[in-house]
């Protein structure tokens, strides 16, 4: 039976989802709560690797369990967060066709990344949002991502260290969304949504980096728009800060866990 699982993780303590020897990763403590909830050891593949740090609130994995295993596919998600930590939840399970494989099958996915503007950091907001001392004009940064939208070369987004055979991915949208912590000080911050067909390593970090520094005219418009069309990494501000990050939402063309 072809498993299917919604997880959500703080990343914070994690060393982000692919398996490593010496370190807790996502991937590893799911197999490891497989294999304590059913006795046999199944490999969990997920939509996509998260780097050490990134959270989730809407990563997908499927897994094959054993045909002799009685249980409902709804169920398995109580199964295995017996024998989780406290960082790594499942939110939902089902059954899926045996041909459905999380990372092949994915359609688009969906990032966040969140920051705050404010002189001096907010402990409440440290965890999954990296704080800016200078505020941004977020007209400008709209200005900087409507660039960014659409099929290109993303060679200038991408961390050195990635194999991938092409660095041409589609952005299908940009979205910023205003918020204001009420706790305390009001503490303006901003999401910045990035809906894409896939991603290069670091691909998301760095696009928030250069739009962060468009609003704040650190860097023009231009400059953007020459560094995407050149290929120039070195063109682009810096790589932010994973804390800021999370993969929201995986699409795959139907819905995969029935009606909520």
């Amino acid at each position: 039976m072809n498993i299917v699982l919604l997880v959500g993780y703080d990343g914070t303590d994690l060393c982000g989802w692919q398996v490593q020897k010496n370190g807790v990763t996502v991937q590893g403590e799911l197999e490891r709560a497989i294999e304590s909830a059913f006795g046999k050891f199944s490999r969990v593949t997920g939509s996509g690797r998260t780097d050490a740090g990134v959270h989730a609130a809407g990563q997908v994995c499927n897994f094959a369990l054993a045909d002799n295993i009685k249980i409902e596919p709804s169920r398995v998600a109580d199964a295995l967060n017996v024998f989780l930590p406290p960082a790594v939840r499942v939110l939902k399970s089902a059954e899926v066709p045996d041909d459905f494989d999380a990372c092949r099958s994915a359609k688009r996915k969906t990032y966040r990344y969140s920051v705050y503007f404010s002189k001096r950091e907010v402990p409440l907001l440290e965890r999954y949002a990296v704080r800016v001392g200078e505020e941004a004009d977020v007209a400008k940064m709209r200005e900087c991502a409507e660039i960014l939208e659409g099929e290109h070369d993303f060679a200038a987004f991408s961390s050195t260290g990635s194999s991938v055979k092409t660095t041409v991915r589609t952005v299908y949208s940009v979205e910023f969304i205003p918020w204001v912590d009420e706790i305390g000080e009001n503490i303006f911050g901003v999401h910045m949504d990035v809906c894409g067909n896939g991603f290069l390593y670091n691909m998301v970090r760095i696009m928030a980096g250069a739009i962060l520094s468009c609003g704040q005219g650190k860097l023009s418009v231009a400059q953007i728009k020459e560094a995407l069309e050149r290929g120039g990494r070195d063109l682009l501000g810096k790589t932010m800060p994973a804390k800021g990050l999370t993969l929201r939402k995986v699409d795959y063309g139907f819905e995969l866990f029935g009606e909520e």
